[in-house]
C-alpha cells in the first residue's frame, strides 16, 4: 500500500461522514465534493516542485517560491466533474481535460464515449479526479490514454477507494500515487463499494 494515501486530516473525516449519510441532499453532496477534493489536492501536491523568486513587498525585497509545473486537472465524466471547481479555485491557472468513461453494468469494465487529446501535453502533472476508486477498470483505462498522450506525471485523487480498485491501480500503474478520503471494506455483487455512499454521479446530480 506504499503508494495509497487515505487522508488523516480531521476535516476530510468530518466532511466524508457527511457525504456518505444517505439523507444529504444534492447541493450539499455537490458542495461536501467540492471540499474534499479541495483537501484532497491540497496534500496531493504537497510535493510539486518550486523555484525561488524574489517579490518586491511594500517593505523591500523578499525571497518567495513559485512553481516550476503545470498542472492539468483531468475530471473522468461524469461523477469527476464535482471535483473540478475547488481545485481549480485553488489553482486558477490549470489546464481542464476531459475523459468520458462508463462502466458496462454487464462486464464491469470501462467503455471510453469521449477524450479529446490536448495540443500540449507535456511537461505537465496530471491530476486524475474520479470519486470512486471501485474495480479501478475506469482509473486504469484513464492512466493508459494520458500516458498514451506522453503523460508521465500522473496523480490519482478520489474520494473513496475499495481494496479491489486500489489492486487494480498497484498492478496496472503502479507509478501513480493514490490520494483518498477513505479506504472502505470491499465491492458488492454489482461493483458497488461498501459502505460507500452510493453512486456520486447520480447524487450529485439528482438523477
Amino acid at each position: 500500500m506504499s503508494n495509497v494515501f487515505p487522508s488523516s486530516h480531521p476535516l476530510v473525516a468530518h466532511k466524508l461522514c457527511r457525504l456518505r449519510a444517505a439523507d444529504t441532499p444534492p447541493p450539499e453532496f455537490r458542495n461536501l465534493t467540492s471540499e474534499l477534493s479541495t483537501l484532497l489536492a491540497y496534500e496531493a501536491t504537497a510535493e510539486l516542485k518550486t523555484a525561488d523568486i524574489e517579490v518586491a513587498t511594500p517593505m523591500g525585497a523578499a525571497i518567495g517560491s513559485t512553481l516550476t509545473v503545470t498542472i492539468a486537472l483531468v475530471p473522468v465524466l461524469r461523477a469527476g466533474l464535482g471535483m473540478v471547481t475547488g481545485i481549480h479555485n485553488m489553482m486558477p491557472d490549470a489546464a481542464v481535460w476531459h475523459i468520458g468513461l462508463k462502466r458496462d453494468e454487464r462486464t464491469l469494465e470501462p467503455m471510453e464515449y469521449y477524450a479529446n487529446k490536448p495540443t500540449n501535453t507535456t511537461d505537465r502533472t496530471c491530476l486524475l479526479l474520479d470519486p470512486m476508486l471501485a474495480t479501478g477498470g475506469s482509473a486504469s483505462a484513464a492512466c493508459n490514454l494520458l500516458k498514451s498522450w506522453g503523460v508521465l506525471n500522473i496523480k490519482y485523487i478520489g474520494l473513496i477507494a475499495a481494496p479491489e480498485g486500489v489492486s487494480r491501480m498497484q498492478r496496472d500503474h503502479p507509478d501513480v500515487p493514490i490520494h483518498v478520503a477513505g479506504m472502505d471494506s470491499h465491492l458488492n455483487a454489482i461493483g458497488f463499494i461498501v459502505p460507500g455512499l452510493g453512486d456520486a454521479g447520480d447524487r450529485q446530480f439528482a438523477t
